[in-house]
């Protein structure tokens, strides 16, 4: 892999946020890159909670951070994933969360593994059979497994985890069906999974979904509506 782009939507995550960048930077090392050949891309969605300034002070240690800040009135994770796409400049992206639940211990793994096997996505697959390796309240894990086994039954199995927030893709993907995204919600893979109407070639590598450090998940009753509104207008399409 000869360059990649690294997105990270955030909202309210000053605490994580220069936590992660160290665990990225040390991560990218282990990878055969050229440093004018990578990027780290943090999408604040307006969080007015002073990222900014901790990010101007460790800006000269890391040249190749960026944050930018969605001023935006509506405050929405794809939109922001979608944003960092376009400001992205290399022909690999990966999207990770910003709180600290997604290791950045599996980034050589993902790249090695998209490098050997030509895939087009590398998904990193929670594993749901146990509730706590996936490390979610009993509400959230009866709803993710309900939503993958909803996604993969109407929509055609892709993935083990169609809801994951941490994947490495071509950047081509997105080009190629971005006029077709849903656009909303919390869930970019799935959006870009089944926007495409092209076979794409992907891969699940297991990850231990780490435990939140700092402050609460930002899933609620409004993105829940947006996850089934995207399942039911995709439904409504495989009938047309």
């Amino acid at each position: 892999m000869k360059s990649l782009s690294i997105i990270i939507p955030i909202y309210k995550e000053k605490d994580n946020f220069k936590i992660l960048v160290d665990k990225i930077y040390i991560n990218l090392k282990k990878i055969k890159i050229n440093k004018k050949n990578y990027e780290v891309i943090f999408v604040d969605d307006n969080s007015n909670d002073g990222v900014d300034i901790i990010y101007y002070k460790i800006k000269k240690k890391y040249p190749s951070l960026k944050l930018f800040i969605r001023k935006a009135k509506t405050k929405d994770l794809s939109q922001s994933c979608i944003y960092g796409f376009k400001k992205s400049k290399f022909d690999k992206i990966l999207v990770m969360d910003g709180d600290l639940q997604h290791d950045p211990n599996y980034i050589p793994q993902f790249v090695k593994k998209m490098m050997l096997g030509n895939y087009d996505i590398i998904i990193g697959a929670r594993n749901f059979k146990y509730r706590d390796s996936v490390k979610l309240s009993f509400t959230r894990y009866i709803l993710s497994k309900f939503l993958i086994i909803f996604f993969n039954t109407l929509l055609g199995k892709k993935t083990s985890d169609p809801m994951s927030g941490f994947f490495l893709f071509k950047k081509e993907i997105f080009t190629r069906s971005k006029k077709k995204l849903f656009g909303k919600g919390f869930k970019i893979l799935s959006d870009l999974l089944y926007a495409s109407n092209d076979f794409v070639k992907t891969y699940d590598i297991n990850i231990i979904f780490k435990s939140r450090k700092k402050n609460s998940s930002k899933i609620g009753i409004k993105v829940i509506f947006y996850i089934f509104i995207f399942i039911l207008s995709k439904f409504i399409k495989s009938l047309s």
